[in-house]
């Protein structure tokens, strides 16, 4: 089976989505089909074996609708301008023909009529040609409905105009007004259509365009579309690494915080896993990719979007179901008003029952409001980092009971920053000047939160005359003659550094859930730099807001349980679930549902 998901230009109503999703789902070796309209976008599910996509994307051309799979911004962008082109000149028209009847300055219906004319002519052209694209292929959509209101304004004025009908039926204001709010909501309508894509393409934007890859003895710089698994690529320093693969020769701390959340760079080594889209920091590796193209990690999640954005949950399945009746008891009803009056009650009152019916059913708010409105949910929802798998789970979330937030990135920063310079001789810039001059050429995020608060405080940062990093544990360097270690508990203990005199500080900033960075000077320790995420000033808000709502508030987190429940008891959390491994944290939620 086959998956691809196709733009559509051209859907207007749910009408549309209905005569696509049947029409190519009669077709044999279609195992699946989904048309949303707010994303103009269908996902589809086939046999090639038994239907080639040139076979589906004629047929859905053949209703009348244009197909491509390109996601970029220029078609909309360029699309939206032609619009709101439109509806400023039926609004600008329409202004012109309802203040000369209101004002009383007696337009001669001829201009009247040169006016609107004009208008239906540019501002809606493309609708009345959907609806003979629609009638040719025996299909009811809202273009059909949308033509029929204005058209039988328009056609009731020339009607007035050349003396068949009585004055009071002049419609022509009613006729290019009706055309500018149809035109104003469907520029909204696109503008909101815009927005909801806008997170798919930011993650798009997250993929490497070229790779460098090793052809021979030479490095080659092409296309990533042409790297095959089992190439050798090279990353340097502050690449974005192009596709999924292992880590064959190098090392480099790699930020992998767009799949993660965590702040802190991991340090990859030969036989380490790597993934497409995230940076190499300060080091080249070599990598054998193992998967491309829409294979990687970063194009599952992207294709998991689309299709979430693309589900339909059982609120928009009723919202179809009753569109499919809508149009057509909308036309009955015009016709049997029409009949009734001119024919029975023998009234030219007719035409206006006609049109007040038609007009008044021309917003399609049942088979657009709901699809938008997931669309839009979901399209915010990922620009803001949350990403929701269907539509189903944006409908059932007002049921939920429990909320369970991941800590790094989520509830905090993400981000490693200084929180506490402890000094044994109490110069706490001598400190801080020392350990910034040391981790000045390090590339590691706390190495870095050092500096940076060094440079924020004014502390003078030398250059060190000697340089050298301990992977994982931390740095050694030489500054003015002085044999200077800053990192971890182990580079002190290696160096046999003793640290006894100090315990109680680690302990006190362990407790509160920072990290402490160990600074010593010619085999004695000076002082302790504590480092934490800062928690979000939103997180505390966001929990309160959810614990008035009466939900649960848990964390879950890959963090040891010290630092987790140090956020939690500033937050006011109600459990902390800490030290579970990325995999392991979906059978915690599993757990939780099942026991209600």
């Amino acid at each position: 089976m086959e998956e691809i998901t196709l733009k559509i230009k051209g859907m207007s109503c749910a009408m549309c989505v209905k005569s696509i999703e049947s029409a190519v789902e009669s077709l044999d070796g279609v195992d699946e089909v989904k048309v949303n309209l707010a994303t103009e976008s269908a996902f589809l599910r086939f046999n090639p074996t038994k239907v080639s996509l040139d076979e589906i994307v004629k047929l859905i051309e053949d209703l009348g609708y244009k197909v491509g799979s390109s996601k970029h911004s220029g078609y909309q962008d360029e699309h939206i301008a032609g619009m709101k082109r439109k509806l400023y000149f039926a609004a600008l028209a329409g202004s012109f023909l309802l203040l000369g009847n209101y004002l009383g300055l007696k337009v001669p219906h001829f201009i009247q009529f040169i006016v609107a004319l004009t208008v239906i002519l540019y501002s809606g052209r493309e609708m009345f040609l959907a609806t003979l694209r629609s009638l040719r292929h025996r299909t009811l959509n809202m273009d059909v409905m949308y033509s029929i209101g204005v058209g039988s304004a328009f056609l009731a004025s020339v009607l007035t105009t050349i003396g068949v009908l009585p004055e009071n039926y002049n419609f022509y204001e009613t006729a290019v007004m009706l055309l500018a709010f149809l035109l104003l909501g469907r520029t909204l309508e696109a503008l909101a259509k815009r927005r909801t894509s806008e997170a798919i393409r930011k993650l798009i934007g997250l993929q490497a365009s070229t790779a460098t890859v090793l052809r021979g003895n030479k490095e080659v710089e092409i296309s990533v579309d042409e790297v095959r698994a089992g190439d050798i690529v090279i990353v340097k320093p502050g690449e974005k690494i192009p596709v999924d693969g292992v880590v064959v020769e190098g090392e480099s701390y790699v930020d992998e915080s767009m799949f993660t959340g965590e702040p802190l760079s991991v340090l990859k080594e030969v036989g380490d896993e790597v993934f497409g889209g995230s940076i190499s920091k300060n080091g080249v590796l070599k990598i054998k990719a193992t998967r491309v193209g829409s294979e990687t990690f970063l194009a599952q999640i992207i294709r998991t979007v689309e299709e979430a954005i693309s589900s339909k949950p059982p609120i928009q399945k009723l919202a179809d179901r009753v569109v499919s009746y809508f149009i057509p008891a909308v036309l009955t009803v015009a016709i049997a008003s029409f009949i009734f009056w001119y024919f029975i009650a023998g009234s030219f009152f007719a035409f206006t029952t006609l049109i007040a019916v038609l007009v008044v059913a021309c917003p399609c708010a049942f088979g657009l409001a709901t699809p938008t409105a997931l669309a839009v949910g979901m399209g915010r929802g990922a620009e803001l980092g949350v990403l929701i798998k269907s539509g189903e789970a944006l409908e059932i979330a007002s049921k939920v009971s429990v909320v369970i937030f991941d800590k790094t990135g989520t509830l905090t920063k993400g981000k490693m920053e200084v929180t506490d310079v402890f000094s044994m001789d109490g110069s706490r810039s001598v400190l801080l000047s020392i350990a910034a001059t040391a981790e000045r050429r390090s590339s590691h995020p706390l190495a870095e939160a050092i500096v940076e608060r060094a440079k924020m405080e004014g502390v003078e940062i030398a250059e060190p005359e000697r340089f050298e990093v301990i992977a994982g544990k931390g740095v050694v360097a030489e500054v003015n003659g002085n044999r200077i270690l800053v990192g971890s508990r182990k580079l002190l203990e290696e160096n046999g550094v003793n640290f006894d005199g100090i315990e109680q500080v680690l302990f006190q900033f362990e407790k509160e859930g920072k990290t402490a960075v160990l600074v010593a000077k010619n085999g004695r320790v000076i002082g302790v730099i504590a480092l934490a995420d800062a928690i979000k000033d939103s997180a505390k808000v966001a929990v309160e807001k959810l614990k008035r709502m009466d939900k649960k508030v848990g964390i879950i987190t890959g963090d040891n349980r010290i630092v987790a429940e140090a956020i939690a008891e500033s937050l006011g959390v109600d459990f902390v679930i800490a030290e579970v491994l990325p995999h392991e944290k979906a059978l915690h939620v599993k757990k939780l549902q099942d026991a209600g």
